[in-house]
């Protein structure tokens, strides 16, 4: 236990055994009535001081939480300021306190932000339509228990005053109240868990004992054996030090774990908001038909049930209003999530369509195959034979066509094949080869063409082929769709080295240009699968996060209408003498500038 728990723990307890003392020792008299004042006083001022500290957001990992301490401290600062006026009468003016007496609302009040701080529920994880719908219950509830001691006391301390029946109507409702807030309790500490539960179980027994000798103390009263300083005060300043441990005490729990959030209490707590609403006008028919009540007394609270109607049927307009906007948001979302899901749907389809139709491709470049076989050896046997000069150059021709066929077919065999990424030292000037053959017919068809500047002798990369030809595909496609036939634009694929890095760089220039390789603008951000700077489209996505496994990164052009992109791969290293591949640094592939 910390040594300032410990400081407040031992001026508690000393407080206690200082009213016990002076309760046992001391005789009736103006001494008792001072002293017995002002332990109470001291030890509400420490009650207080203890829990105002929770309210800082440094202690509280909710909202919820934060306003619960927050409707507690306000509690007992309202307890703690009917003390005060207590003291003044008794130890200041020495005299006794005035019966009825005004303050007495402070003291019926104190236990609503109690009530209140219970129904936020900050055990349990609600999202933010929950909590303001629930602020307006709570101001609902709020509302009630002020028209209950305006309509229960009120009348018998300024219409009309009789003071016995306004100390009846005054008890009778405040123990009204106290049952309301130990039911709370009981309920909350029975459905709450851990930290939590316990929480509730010392302000349920703190709040049970401040009941019970409260309830006593009444009854001294009534019997004429009350006296401030009695023994009745004992339990009664127990009661007060218990609730001031309690905030000491959650120093020590552990209430960040909240329960999910459960919509029946939410329920329950809006159906008694109503039902508070629906008691005003039986609370107005029943001050009409009561024969027995002065006139004075029935006009009283029939105009006070006739204005709390209007202020909680303003609250209760404001709370539809907001579920009613609540509801348009929840439409609007739920047709938003309807088109999201309908698109990708489509684009399951269309995902699904293309892979079908890889497979069909790979199945007919397989058929394709055997007939190519075929004219090729019938190619190389009329190449071989004894024809015309003319007719032999004619079958060479057809050879290098059945050839080019044949090599177009097995990159389609390759671009088709769905296999597991398997890292092997790969030449990427061969795939990007391969890249150019599989474009090359889209692109003269679009009147435009391919340059490639690869470096010679340029390190294996650690790669997956495959892999690396679709991104290689993509980016290509990417930059293609880009180019103009009228200017005759040219995708321009080069490659290059720095340090234990293959640069592939993807662009495009026009006839104009002298320099192609000055087309790649000199600016290039990093893109991210995921994070801040997220690829824009899915695709491109998906091959940031396939160069990102391959320990690599893709960068891309910031310019506008010039569009460029660079991918970096590392280099396979070689260990003694023997190929060892390295493998893909990711964080560093992330992290790197």
């Amino acid at each position: 236990m910390a040594a300032r728990t410990k400081l407040w723990v031992c001026l508690l307890v000393a407080l206690v055994l200082a009213q016990t003392a002076a309760s046992l020792l001391m005789s009736r008299g103006a001494t008792l009535t001072i002293a017995s004042d002002l332990i109470q006083g001291t030890l509400l001022l420490v009650a207080t001081a203890a829990f105002l500290p929770n309210t800082s957001r440094s202690r509280c990992s909710t909202l919820q939480i934060r306003l619960f301490w927050i409707l507690m401290s306000v509690g007992m600062l309202f307890w703690l300021a009917y003390q005060g006026m207590w003291n003044y009468f008794e130890v200041f003016k020495r005299q006794d306190v005035p019966s009825p007496f005004l303050g007495d609302i402070v003291l019926f009040l104190h236990l609503v932000p109690m009530i209140a701080a219970l129904a936020v529920l900050p055990h349990l994880r609600e999202d933010e339509r929950d909590e303001r719908i629930r602020m307006l219950d709570f101001a609902l509830l709020f509302i009630w228990w002020v028209f209950i001691y305006v309509y229960a006391v009120i009348p018998w301390q300024t219409v009309q005053v009789d003071e016995a029946v306004y100390n009846t109507n005054l008890n009778f409702a405040y123990l009204t109240e106290k049952l309301v807030l130990l039911i709370a309790l009981s309920i909350l500490a029975y459905t709450a868990r851990g930290g939590w539960r316990q929480l509730y179980g010392q302000l349920l027994g703190a709040s049970a004992l401040y009941a019970s000798s409260s309830y006593v103390a009444n009854w001294a009263i009534g019997h004429k054996l009350y006296y401030s300083g009695s023994i009745y005060d004992i339990p009664l300043t127990i009661s007060i030090a218990w609730m001031a441990a309690t905030p000491l005490l959650a120093l020590r729990l552990d209430l960040s774990d909240s329960k999910p959030s459960q919509p029946v209490l939410g329920i329950w707590i809006t159906r008694l908001s109503m039902l508070a609403l629906f008691s005003l006008l039986w609370a107005a028919m029943h001050s009409e038909l009561d024969a027995a009540l002065p006139p004075s007394v029935k006009s009283f609270r029939i105009t006070v049930s006739l204005f709390t109607m209007v202020v909680m049927g303003i609250v209760v307009f404001w709370r539809q209003r907001l579920l009613r906007a609540e509801l348009s948001l929840l439409l609007e979302r739920s047709n938003s999530s309807f088109d999201d899901l309908k698109a990708l749907q489509e684009k399951l389809i269309q995902s699904e369509k293309l892979a079908s139709l890889g497979q069909l491709v790979g199945g007919a470049a397989h058929e394709i195959n055997n007939p190519l076989t075929t004219m090729l050896g019938y190619s190389d046997l009329l190449s071989a034979s004894n024809l015309p000069p003319e007719e032999q150059l004619q079958a060479r021709q057809i050879g290098e066509q059945v050839r080019r066929t044949t090599t177009l077919v097995a990159s389609l065999l390759t671009f088709a094949r769905q296999a597991p990424a398997r890292l092997a030292a790969v030449d990427i000037n061969s795939v990007l080869q391969t890249a150019v053959r599989l474009l090359a017919p889209q692109l003269e068809a679009q009147g435009s063409s391919i340059r490639l500047e690869l470096a010679p002798k340029l390190p294996p990369v650690l790669a997956d082929s495959n892999q690396i030809l679709h991104v290689c595909m993509h980016l290509a496609g990417q930059i293609g769709a880009h180019l103009n036939s009228e200017t005759n634009s040219t995708l321009l694929v080069r490659t290059h080295s720095q340090g234990n890095v293959v640069l592939v760089d993807f662009s495009c220039y026009g006839p104009s240009s002298l320099d192609p390789s000055s087309q790649l603008p000199a600016s290039l951000s990093l893109l991210n699968s995921e994070g801040g700077n997220k690829a824009s489209t899915l695709s491109l996505s998906a091959c940031c996060r396939i160069v990102e496994e391959h320990g690599g990164r893709l960068l891309q052009s910031s310019t506008p209408g010039n569009p460029a992109y660079r991918m970096e791969l590392r280099v396979a290293t070689n260990s003694a003498g023997r190929s060892s591949l390295a493998p893909p640094n990711r964080a560093a592939a992330r992290s790197s500038s």
